[in-house]
């Protein structure tokens, strides 16, 4: 078990091994979600990208993408299409 002491002003250091287990660096934003009367840190990003990822269940599959050569192909398309956008007028 770790503990942190709060300062006047409400805030805390993480300890390092919390830092570590929640892949947080300097920077990091943490998110504090209360659930059935527990509070609980979590590493920000991870946890955007946790629900990013469970939005997106099945998108690929509704898209036909079924390979890894499906999805390959896809992201050439998509950045031929970022590049053609920005640069078709500095030709």
């Amino acid at each position: 078990m770790d503990i942190a002491r709060v300062s006047s002003q409400g805030k805390i250091t993480i300890p390092v091994e919390i830092r570590k287990k929640l892949k947080l660096n300097e920077g990091d934003k943490v998110l504090f979600l209360e659930e059935e009367g527990q509070i609980y840190v979590v590493n920000a990003s991870l946890e955007a990208l946790k629900k990013f990822q469970n939005k997106m269940k099945g998108e690929a599959k509704k898209a036909g993408i079924t390979s890894k050569n499906d999805l390959t192909e896809e992201v050439e398309k998509s950045r031929q299409k970022i590049w053609d956008e920005q640069y078709a007028d500095h030709d």
